[in-house]
C-alpha cells in the first residue's frame, strides 16, 4: 500500500538510517497526495531534521513536490531562469532577487520566477510584485503568454503548489526550519533549468548543490552573502557554488572588485510592500541608493551568467550597470504588467 512508504521511511529514520532518493520521493508522495496524518507528517519532517538531511533525501522530497505541482508549459524550459532565496537571512532587506529578476529580464534573460508572500520579513516577492501592479491570481493561460511575449512570468507558489497545504499547518506548529523550507525553490512550475538560489545557512549550500545536480539542473549558482544574506551581498564577500550539469566548483565574489562599498546593512533595509515597491522602482530607474543598486546589479549579473547572456560574471556586472542606466528593468516590469492586464489569449 502507498501509505506504507511513509511509515517505512519513518521507521528507518527512527533507527538512524538515511533514505535513498526513491524512498524519500515515495514517502513525500504520500504526504503530497493528502494521505498522511499530521502526526506522520511531523514525524518525517523532524526525523530528517534531527538526523540531518542528505542530498538524496532533499532530491527525493523535491521530486515529490515536482510531481504534485501545477505545471506551466513553456518553450525551451532548460533556458528559463529562476531567482529566489530560501529565506531566513540575518538581516532584513528589500526584495533584491525580485528586482534583479526584472533587470535580468530586461536584458534578455527568460525569467520564470515563483515565490510567495512573506514568512521571514514584512514583504515577500509576491507582496512587492502585487504592490508594483502585478496580479497574483492570473490563470495559467495568461502566465504562459506573459512568459512567451514579455519574457518574464511570476508564479504564485500557493496556486502552483496546492499539495503544500498538506504540510502547512504542521510546519507552523513545529516552528523550526525543516526540509520543506529548502525544497520549494527546487520545484519551479515552469521547469526552469537554470537558477540563482540564495541560502542563508552556509552548511546547506553543498546539500542544495548536490540536490540540484541530482535533479538535472543545467546551470545554477547557490550563493551565501556576508553577513548572512541569502543572495549576492554588496556588504561583504559572497560564497558561490556553481553547478553545471554534474560538475560543481566554488568561487567568491568581492563587491569591492567591482567598485562597490563599503556600505552599512541599514542601506539595504526594506519595509512594507509599498515601501519596497518604491525602492525597487527607484533602483531600476537609476534613483536608488548606492548599496541597493549594487545589490541588484550583483544579483542580476548572476542571472545573466546562468541565463547564458554573458560568459563571465564581470561582464554581467557591466551589462547590469548599463541596464540600470537604460531603464531595462522598468521596461520588463511594464511588459509583465501589460501581459497580465490583457487577460487570457
Amino acid at each position: 500500500m502507498a501509505s506504507n512508504a511513509l511509515q517505512q521511511a519513518i521507521r528507518r529514520l527512527a533507527f538512524g538510517e538515511s533514505l535513498d532518493a526513491a524512498s524519500a520521493a515515495d514517502a513525500f508522495g504520500v504526504i503530497m497526495r493528502g494521505e498522511a496524518t499530521p502526526a506522520q507528517v511531523a514525524a518525517l519532517l523532524m526525523a530528517l531534521r534531527v538526523k540531518g538531511e542528505t542530498v538524496d533525501e532533499v532530491a527525493g522530497a523535491a521530486s515529490a513536490l515536482r510531481e504534485a505541482m501545477v505545471r506551466l508549459p513553456s518553450e525551451r524550459p532548460d533556458d528559463l531562469v529562476d531567482t529566489c532565496g530560501t529565506g531566513g537571512g540575518t538581516i532584513t532587506t528589500f526584495n533584491i532577487s525580485t528586482a534583479a529578476g526584472l533587470l535580468a529580464a530586461g536584458l534578455g534573460v527568460r525569467v520564470a520566477k515563483h515565490g510567495n508572500r512573506s514568512f521571514t520579513s514584512q514583504c515577500g516577492s509576491a507582496d512587492v510584485l502585487e504592490a508594483l501592479g502585478v496580479p497574483l491570481d492570473a490563470p495559467p493561460a495568461v502566465m504562459e503568454r506573459s512568459l512567451r511575449e514579455a519574457g518574464i512570468v511570476f508564479m504564485f507558489a500557493p496556486s502552483m503548489h496546492p499539495a503544500m497545504r498538506h504540510v502547512g499547518p504542521v510546519r507552523r506548529e513545529l516552528a523550526v526550519p525543516t526540509v520543506m523550507n529548502i525544497v520549494g525553490p527546487l520545484a519551479n512550475p515552469a521547469s526552469a533549468g537554470r537558477q540563482v538560489l540564495g541560502v542563508a545557512e552556509t552548511q546547506r549550500m553543498g546539500l542544495l548543490a548536490g540536490a540540484l545536480a541530482a535533479l538535472g539542473t543545467r546551470h545554477a549558482l547557490i550563493v551565501h552573502g556576508a553577513p548572512g544574506m541569502d543572495e549576492f551581498s554588496p556588504l561583504g564577500p559572497t560564497r558561490v557554488m556553481e553547478v553545471r550539469g554534474a560538475e560543481t566548483r566554488e568561487w567568491t565574489v568581492e563587491p569591492s572588485a567591482y567598485g562597490f562599498g563599503p556600505f552599512a546593512p541599514e542601506a539595504l533595509a526594506g519595509g512594507t510592500p509599498a515601501e519596497n515597491a518604491r525602492i525597487v522602482r527607484d533602483v531600476l530607474g537609476g534613483a536608488g541608493n548606492s548599496a541597493s543598486t549594487a545589490a541588484v546589479i550583483l544579483n542580476a549579473a548572476a542571472a545573466l551568467l546562468v541565463g547564458g547572456v554573458v560568459e563571465d560574471f564581470g561582464d554581467g556586472v557591466e551589462l547590469a550597470r548599463r541596464g540600470i542606466r537604460e531603464g531595462a528593468g522598468l521596461a520588463a516590469l511594464e511588459r509583465l504588467k501589460l501581459a497580465y492586464a490583457q487577460g487570457a489569449p
